[in-house]
Parts: structure tokens; sequence; C-alpha cells
């Protein structure tokens, strides 16, 4: 692989990793209060969180660089606080991809979450635990493989990303051109040789990524 090949990959992991962690501190208290939630509210939420499922990333990116450019109100918020602009830079595409694979990680922790039931919870509570223990002492531990499912579905999905990364942060080499930029750039130079050892490498992530979750939630229903 070339230079700028070998620096779309790490641009590609760091997004995916930052944006991952983001995705847990965002979508897990989310994903808990679409499960328990008896709100009038929530078939609301869950389409807003769902929109990235039927939307194409295209319309999302376009939307996103409206709101985050300098006259969109999240543009003249962050201008104001002195940051400056968001697209075609690396926090960027963290918003995008952010947004974008939001539901790729709150569906699976909700589910995970619904699973648990009310009797544990029930349980832990006349024992004198509070809400905090009840949360990661139970909640936590019994919804583990749908938390791992979560955290390696939404790392995939943002390793794949391209029509929001291609919105909000263009092309540029070692900034914000990711791997499957990379790939189209190639292909776009009839270079196939080039596409098809970064395409091999995003093929056998994503399915050593879709082999783990899997794994674990056969070991999971394996289990007594």
């Amino acid at each position: 692989m070339s230079a700028e090949d070998l620096a779309a990959v790490g641009v590609t992991l760091r997004l995916a990793t930052v944006v991952t962690g983001l995705l847990l501190l965002v979508g897990t208290p989310l994903a808990w209060w679409l499960a328990r939630t008896q709100s009038r509210w929530e078939p609301v939420v869950a389409a807003v969180v769902a929109l990235p499922l039927v939307l194409p990333p295209t319309v999302i990116g376009f939307y996103l660089l409206l709101a985050l450019g300098p006259d969109g109100p999240v543009g003249r918020a962050t201008q104001w606080l002195g940051i400056g602009l968001l697209p075609f830079t690396f926090g960027g595409l963290v918003v995008g991809a952010l947004c974008h694979s939001l539901p790729f990680v709150v569906q699976p922790l909700r589910a995970a979450f619904a699973a648990v039931g009310d009797r544990p919870l029930e349980v832990a509570a006349t024992l004198g635990a509070g809400p905090w223990d009840r949360f990661f002492r139970v909640a936590v531990p019994l919804s583990a493989p749908g938390i791992v499912a979560a955290v390696v579905v939404g790392f995939a999905h943002t390793i794949g990303e391209f029509g929001v990364v291609l919105m909000l942060g263009g092309n540029i080499p070692g900034a914000t051109r990711v791997l499957s930029m990379a790939v189209y750039d190639h292909v776009e130079a009839l270079e196939y040789s080039a596409a098809h050892t970064l395409s091999g490498v995003l093929l056998l992530v994503s399915f050593a990524l879709l082999v783990v979750v899997y794994g674990v939630g056969r070991r999971h229903a394996r289990s007594p």
C-alpha cells in the first residue's frame, strides 16, 4: 500500500475508535430509556434514532452540512465558541459518523436491555441496590452480549462509511480521506490492484468483526 493508503487506514481506525466510544456514551442511556420508558414520546424518539436506517447517507450528510456550515445553527455556535467550522475536518467526520451509526448501536443495546426484564432489577432493589447499582451490577452484566454486538457493529459500520463521509469530510489525504474513499479513488483512476488490496482489507476486517458478534451470540444462547 502507498503512504496515502496507509494514512487512510490510520484515519479510518482513528475515526471508528472515537465514534464507537462516543456512541456508547450517547447510545447507552438513550437505549436504556427507550427500553424502560412508558412515555408517549418513545415512538417519536425511536423513529428519529432509526432514521439513518432508511435515509440515504448523502441526505443525512447534506442536512448535516447545512447545520454545521457557516449559516447553520451548529456552525454559528461552533464559530462563536472559537472552534471554527466542522465540515471538511476530522471533527466533521466524527459528527457525521456519529449520527449515521447511532441506530446500529442503540438498537442492539435497547434489545439487550429489554431482554433483562423487570424481575432481576426488582430483586436487586429489594436488596437495597440503588439505580446506578442496578444498572451497572445487574443490567450491564446480563446485557453483555448485546453490548459487545453494539460495539462491534458500530465500529464496523463506521469503518465502511462512505456517503456521509463524502458529504461532510471531502477527501483530504491524511485528514479526512478514509478507506472507502481511497477505494473509490483507485477505481476511478482504474487502479484496480490497489482497489483490490484495500477492498480485501475491509472485507476481512468486516468478516472478522461479524464472526465475533455471532460467536458471542451463540455462546450466550448455549449458556444455562
